[in-house]
Protein backbone atom coordinates (compact mmCIF):
# COMPACT_ATOMS: atom_id res chain seq x y z
CA UNK A 1 0.00 0.00 0.00
CA UNK A 2 1.59 3.16 -0.70
CA UNK A 3 1.21 6.17 1.53
CA UNK A 4 2.13 9.24 0.32
CA UNK A 5 2.36 13.38 1.01
CA UNK A 6 -0.36 15.98 -0.21
CA UNK A 7 2.12 17.98 -1.17
CA UNK A 8 5.29 17.60 -2.18
CA UNK A 9 8.16 17.91 0.46
CA UNK A 10 5.86 18.84 3.06
CA UNK A 11 4.17 16.20 5.47
CA UNK A 12 0.54 16.01 5.32
CA UNK A 13 -2.83 13.77 6.33
CA UNK A 14 -2.34 10.08 4.55
CA UNK A 15 -4.64 9.14 1.67
CA UNK A 16 -5.04 5.98 -0.18
CA UNK A 17 -5.54 5.61 -4.26
CA UNK A 18 -9.26 5.07 -4.79
CA UNK A 19 -9.30 1.80 -6.58
CA UNK A 20 -6.85 0.51 -4.09
CA UNK A 21 -9.31 1.52 -1.09
CA UNK A 22 -11.83 -0.77 -2.93
CA UNK A 23 -9.31 -3.39 -2.69
CA UNK A 24 -8.00 -3.66 0.58
CA UNK A 25 -9.07 -5.66 3.07
CA UNK A 26 -12.33 -4.92 4.74
CA UNK A 27 -11.07 -3.71 8.78
CA UNK A 28 -8.82 -1.61 7.00
CA UNK A 29 -11.51 -0.01 5.31
CA UNK A 30 -13.64 0.04 8.19
CA UNK A 31 -10.73 1.62 10.17
CA UNK A 32 -9.34 4.34 7.74
CA UNK A 33 -12.04 6.97 7.54
CA UNK A 34 -11.37 8.07 11.53
CA UNK A 35 -7.26 7.54 10.68
CA UNK A 36 -5.77 10.92 10.16
CA UNK A 37 -1.76 10.88 10.66
CA UNK A 38 1.33 12.64 9.76
CA UNK A 39 3.73 11.01 6.87
CA UNK A 40 6.97 9.31 7.83
CA UNK A 41 9.72 10.04 6.08
CA UNK A 42 9.59 9.40 2.10
CA UNK A 43 12.35 6.63 2.87
CA UNK A 44 10.16 4.47 5.05
CA UNK A 45 7.64 4.57 1.72
CA UNK A 46 6.10 0.78 0.92
CA UNK A 47 6.11 -1.13 -2.35
CA UNK A 48 2.91 -2.22 -4.14
CA UNK A 49 -0.65 -0.86 -3.34
CA UNK A 50 -3.10 -3.37 -1.66
CA UNK A 51 -3.69 -4.93 -4.69
CA UNK A 52 -0.60 -6.29 -6.04
CA UNK A 53 0.21 -7.48 -2.59
CA UNK A 54 -3.37 -9.22 -2.80
CA UNK A 55 -2.21 -10.59 -5.81
CA UNK A 56 0.89 -12.11 -4.42
CA UNK A 57 -1.05 -13.91 -0.84
CA UNK A 58 -3.96 -14.79 -3.41
CA UNK A 59 -1.16 -16.59 -6.34
CA UNK A 60 0.52 -17.97 -3.22
CA UNK A 61 -1.72 -19.49 -1.57
CA UNK A 62 -3.34 -21.51 -4.59
CA UNK A 63 0.27 -23.03 -4.93
CA UNK A 64 0.08 -23.95 -1.48
CA UNK A 65 0.82 -28.08 -0.57
CA UNK A 66 -2.39 -29.72 1.14
CA UNK A 67 -0.38 -29.34 4.65
CA UNK A 68 0.38 -25.59 4.42
CA UNK A 69 -2.82 -24.94 3.63
CA UNK A 70 -3.97 -25.96 6.89
CA UNK A 71 -1.40 -24.65 9.06
CA UNK A 72 -2.09 -21.08 7.27
CA UNK A 73 -6.08 -21.87 7.89
CA UNK A 74 -4.93 -22.72 11.88
CA UNK A 75 -2.85 -19.54 12.09
CA UNK A 76 -5.41 -17.40 10.77
CA UNK A 77 -8.60 -18.15 12.06
CA UNK A 78 -10.22 -15.54 13.61
CA UNK A 79 -8.80 -12.92 11.27
CA UNK A 80 -11.28 -10.36 9.19
CA UNK A 81 -10.41 -12.22 5.68
CA UNK A 82 -8.50 -15.39 6.49
CA UNK A 83 -6.74 -15.85 3.69
CA UNK A 84 -2.75 -14.93 2.73
CA UNK A 85 -4.28 -11.81 0.49
CA UNK A 86 -6.61 -10.48 3.11
CA UNK A 87 -3.83 -10.31 5.35
CA UNK A 88 -1.36 -9.03 2.95
CA UNK A 89 -1.69 -5.14 3.54
CA UNK A 90 -1.35 -6.09 7.43
CA UNK A 91 2.38 -4.99 7.69
CA UNK A 92 1.56 -1.49 6.32
CA UNK A 93 -1.61 -0.75 8.25
CA UNK A 94 0.18 -0.70 11.18
CA UNK A 95 1.49 2.50 10.41
CA UNK A 96 -1.79 3.46 11.74
CA UNK A 97 -3.21 0.85 13.97
CA UNK A 98 0.26 0.10 16.01
CA UNK A 99 2.21 3.47 15.10
CA UNK A 100 5.11 1.73 17.72
CA UNK A 101 5.52 -1.53 16.68
CA UNK A 102 5.49 0.32 12.65
CA UNK A 103 8.36 2.61 13.70
CA UNK A 104 10.55 -0.49 14.56
CA UNK A 105 9.28 -2.26 11.66
CA UNK A 106 9.57 0.26 8.96
CA UNK A 107 13.39 -0.36 7.91
CA UNK A 108 12.07 -3.85 7.18
CA UNK A 109 10.46 -3.31 4.06
CA UNK A 110 13.33 -2.45 1.86
CA UNK A 111 17.33 -2.35 1.51
CA UNK A 112 19.58 0.07 -0.17
CA UNK A 113 22.89 0.06 -1.14
CA UNK A 114 24.87 2.49 0.42
CA UNK A 115 28.23 1.49 -1.42
CA UNK A 116 26.45 1.55 -5.04
CA UNK A 117 26.01 -0.74 -7.33
CA UNK A 118 23.99 -3.99 -6.20
CA UNK A 119 26.14 -6.02 -4.53
CA UNK A 120 24.02 -5.72 -1.03
CA UNK A 121 26.36 -5.92 2.18
CA UNK A 122 24.48 -7.24 5.03
CA UNK A 123 26.65 -6.03 7.64
CA UNK A 124 26.19 -2.43 5.36
CA UNK A 125 23.41 -2.26 4.27
CA UNK A 126 21.35 -4.30 6.33
CA UNK A 127 22.36 -3.87 10.37
CA UNK A 128 20.97 -5.87 13.34
CA UNK A 129 18.92 -7.69 10.32
CA UNK A 130 16.59 -4.28 9.50
CA UNK A 131 15.90 -4.32 6.32
CA UNK A 132 13.25 -6.77 4.14
CA UNK A 133 16.38 -9.70 3.72
CA UNK A 134 17.44 -9.98 7.27
CA UNK A 135 13.26 -9.26 8.37
CA UNK A 136 11.99 -12.31 5.78
CA UNK A 137 14.96 -14.35 7.21
CA UNK A 138 13.94 -13.87 10.98
CA UNK A 139 10.04 -13.43 10.28
CA UNK A 140 10.36 -17.42 8.64
CA UNK A 141 12.98 -18.80 11.79
CA UNK A 142 9.65 -18.12 14.16
CA UNK A 143 6.78 -18.75 11.66
CA UNK A 144 8.40 -22.48 11.51
CA UNK A 145 8.93 -22.47 15.15
CA UNK A 146 6.25 -24.56 17.02
CA UNK A 147 7.53 -23.67 19.99
CA UNK A 148 6.93 -19.63 19.63
CA UNK A 149 3.44 -18.40 20.60
CA UNK A 150 0.37 -18.78 18.32
CA UNK A 151 0.59 -14.74 17.91
CA UNK A 152 3.72 -14.60 17.20
CA UNK A 153 3.45 -16.91 14.68
CA UNK A 154 0.20 -15.25 13.05
CA UNK A 155 2.19 -11.82 13.04
CA UNK A 156 5.44 -13.43 11.45
CA UNK A 157 2.99 -15.22 8.48
CA UNK A 158 1.48 -11.85 7.76
CA UNK A 159 5.22 -10.31 7.75
CA UNK A 160 6.71 -13.08 5.38
CA UNK A 161 3.92 -12.19 2.81
CA UNK A 162 3.88 -8.73 3.08
CA UNK A 163 7.52 -8.25 2.40
CA UNK A 164 8.14 -10.78 0.06
CA UNK A 165 5.93 -8.68 -2.42
CA UNK A 166 7.73 -5.80 -1.21
CA UNK A 167 11.30 -7.21 -2.14
CA UNK A 168 10.18 -7.73 -5.93
CA UNK A 169 8.99 -4.21 -6.35
CA UNK A 170 12.11 -3.06 -7.72
CA UNK A 171 11.80 0.33 -6.61
CA UNK A 172 12.90 -1.23 -3.35
CA UNK A 173 15.53 -2.16 -3.40
CA UNK A 174 18.37 0.05 -4.69
CA UNK A 175 21.12 2.47 -4.92
CA UNK A 176 19.99 5.55 -5.65
CA UNK A 177 19.28 8.61 -3.06
CA UNK A 178 15.35 9.54 -4.12
CA UNK A 179 13.86 7.22 -1.72
CA UNK A 180 12.96 4.18 -4.17
CA UNK A 181 11.31 7.12 -6.66
CA UNK A 182 9.24 9.08 -3.93
CA UNK A 183 11.49 12.40 -5.06
CA UNK A 184 11.49 11.79 -8.64
CA UNK A 185 8.64 13.56 -9.81
CA UNK A 186 6.33 12.65 -12.70
CA UNK A 187 3.46 14.28 -14.78
CA UNK A 188 1.44 11.47 -15.91
CA UNK A 189 -1.26 11.79 -18.72
CA UNK A 190 -3.59 9.15 -17.72
CA UNK A 191 -7.62 8.03 -17.44
CA UNK A 192 -7.14 6.42 -14.67
CA UNK A 193 -8.75 7.94 -12.20
CA UNK A 194 -6.36 9.26 -9.13
CA UNK A 195 -6.46 9.04 -5.39
CA UNK A 196 -9.37 10.91 -3.86
CA UNK A 197 -7.03 13.40 -2.06
CA UNK A 198 -5.34 14.30 -5.22
CA UNK A 199 -7.95 15.16 -7.26
CA UNK A 200 -6.46 18.54 -7.24
CA UNK A 201 -3.38 17.34 -8.88
CA UNK A 202 -5.64 15.81 -11.85
CA UNK A 203 -5.96 18.67 -14.02
CA UNK A 204 -6.93 18.01 -17.59
CA UNK A 205 -6.03 14.20 -17.65
CA UNK A 206 -2.39 14.78 -16.37
CA UNK A 207 -1.55 13.60 -12.76
CA UNK A 208 1.07 14.94 -10.73
CA UNK A 209 2.59 12.24 -8.92
CA UNK A 210 6.38 10.66 -8.50
CA UNK A 211 7.77 7.14 -10.04
CA UNK A 212 7.39 4.81 -7.22
CA UNK A 213 3.57 5.50 -6.94
CA UNK A 214 3.67 4.97 -10.73
CA UNK A 215 4.70 1.32 -9.91
CA UNK A 216 2.96 1.06 -6.73
CA UNK A 217 -0.64 2.03 -8.58
CA UNK A 218 -0.71 3.44 -11.69
CA UNK A 219 0.79 0.12 -13.73
CA UNK A 220 -1.25 -2.31 -11.43
CA UNK A 221 -4.14 -0.46 -11.96
CA UNK A 222 -3.31 0.20 -15.42
CA UNK A 223 -5.24 -3.53 -16.18
CA UNK A 224 -8.23 -2.87 -15.03
CA UNK A 225 -9.16 -5.85 -13.02
CA UNK A 226 -10.21 -6.99 -9.85
CA UNK A 227 -7.99 -9.01 -7.80
CA UNK A 228 -10.02 -12.53 -8.53
CA UNK A 229 -9.87 -11.97 -12.44
CA UNK A 230 -5.96 -10.75 -12.30
CA UNK A 231 -5.07 -13.44 -10.43
CA UNK A 232 -6.51 -15.60 -12.96
CA UNK A 233 -4.61 -14.51 -15.48
CA UNK A 234 -1.17 -14.17 -13.79
CA UNK A 235 -2.04 -17.97 -12.59
CA UNK A 236 -2.80 -19.15 -16.52
CA UNK A 237 0.87 -18.75 -17.18
CA UNK A 238 3.18 -22.24 -16.44
CA UNK A 239 4.42 -22.42 -13.28
CA UNK A 240 7.67 -23.79 -12.29
CA UNK A 241 7.50 -27.53 -11.75
CA UNK A 242 8.01 -28.77 -7.53
CA UNK A 243 11.81 -29.08 -6.54
CA UNK A 244 12.59 -30.98 -3.60
CA UNK A 245 15.44 -28.19 -3.26
CA UNK A 246 15.77 -27.25 0.40
CA UNK A 247 15.88 -23.27 -0.15
CA UNK A 248 18.23 -21.23 2.32
CA UNK A 249 15.92 -18.02 3.10
CA UNK A 250 18.81 -14.96 3.76
CA UNK A 251 20.46 -16.62 0.95
CA UNK A 252 17.40 -16.14 -1.53
CA UNK A 253 15.81 -13.01 0.18
CA UNK A 254 19.25 -11.59 -0.53
CA UNK A 255 19.38 -12.87 -4.19
CA UNK A 256 16.14 -11.50 -4.49
CA UNK A 257 17.10 -8.07 -3.91
CA UNK A 258 20.23 -7.79 -6.02
CA UNK A 259 17.56 -9.00 -8.66
CA UNK A 260 15.21 -6.26 -8.13
CA UNK A 261 17.77 -3.55 -7.55
CA UNK A 262 19.78 -4.78 -11.30
CA UNK A 263 15.87 -4.25 -13.19
CA UNK A 264 16.00 -0.33 -12.09
CA UNK A 265 18.91 -0.03 -14.78
CA UNK A 266 18.57 -3.35 -17.12
CA UNK A 267 15.24 -2.30 -17.49
CA UNK A 268 15.05 0.78 -17.78
CA UNK A 269 12.83 1.75 -15.19
CA UNK A 270 13.75 5.41 -14.68
CA UNK A 271 12.53 7.23 -18.28
CA UNK A 272 15.19 8.01 -20.64
CA UNK A 273 17.11 11.22 -20.13
CA UNK A 274 15.02 11.33 -16.64
CA UNK A 275 12.32 12.77 -18.67
CA UNK A 276 9.47 13.65 -15.98
CA UNK A 277 6.37 13.35 -18.76
CA UNK A 278 4.75 9.89 -19.35
CA UNK A 279 1.94 8.39 -20.36
CA UNK A 280 0.47 5.05 -20.86
CA UNK A 281 2.76 4.14 -22.91
CA UNK A 282 5.34 3.43 -20.27
CA UNK A 283 2.51 2.20 -17.86
CA UNK A 284 1.95 -0.68 -20.88
CA UNK A 285 5.80 -1.37 -21.80
CA UNK A 286 6.37 -1.72 -17.34
CA UNK A 287 3.03 -4.02 -16.95
CA UNK A 288 4.45 -7.20 -18.09
CA UNK A 289 7.58 -6.64 -15.47
CA UNK A 290 5.49 -5.83 -12.93
CA UNK A 291 3.15 -8.50 -13.56
CA UNK A 292 6.21 -10.62 -13.48
CA UNK A 293 7.73 -9.75 -10.37
CA UNK A 294 3.99 -9.84 -8.67
CA UNK A 295 3.63 -13.38 -9.98
CA UNK A 296 7.10 -14.20 -9.11
CA UNK A 297 6.88 -13.21 -5.63
CA UNK A 298 3.71 -15.33 -5.28
CA UNK A 299 5.35 -18.46 -6.49
CA UNK A 300 8.71 -17.93 -4.39
CA UNK A 301 6.33 -17.24 -1.16
CA UNK A 302 4.78 -20.32 -2.10
CA UNK A 303 8.26 -22.63 -2.10
CA UNK A 304 8.91 -20.57 1.47
CA UNK A 305 5.77 -21.29 2.69
CA UNK A 306 5.73 -25.04 1.68
CA UNK A 307 9.10 -25.37 3.30
CA UNK A 308 8.45 -23.80 6.53
CA UNK A 309 4.57 -24.90 7.11
CA UNK A 310 4.39 -28.00 4.51
CA UNK A 311 4.99 -31.89 5.71
CA UNK A 312 7.77 -32.78 2.87
CA UNK A 313 10.42 -31.22 1.27
CA UNK A 314 8.96 -27.83 -0.60
CA UNK A 315 10.60 -26.61 -4.01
Amino acid sequence: MMLRRTRRGNPGILALHSQAFSDMPRFLRKLLPSVLISLLPASTALAWGPLGHALVGELAQRHLTPKAQQEVAVLLKGESEPTLAGISSWADALRYTDPARFKTTSRWHYINAKGGGCNFDLTRDCPDGACVVGAIDKQLAILGDRSQPLEARRDALKFVVHLVGDEHQPMHAGNRTDSGGNRFQISLTTSIPPESYARDKYVDGVMGTNLHSVWDYYIPASRGLKLQEYADLLDKQPWPAPSTTPVRPLQVALNWAEQSCTLIDEAGLYPADNQHKMDHTYLDKMRPLAEQRIRLAGDRLAVLLNQTLGATQPR
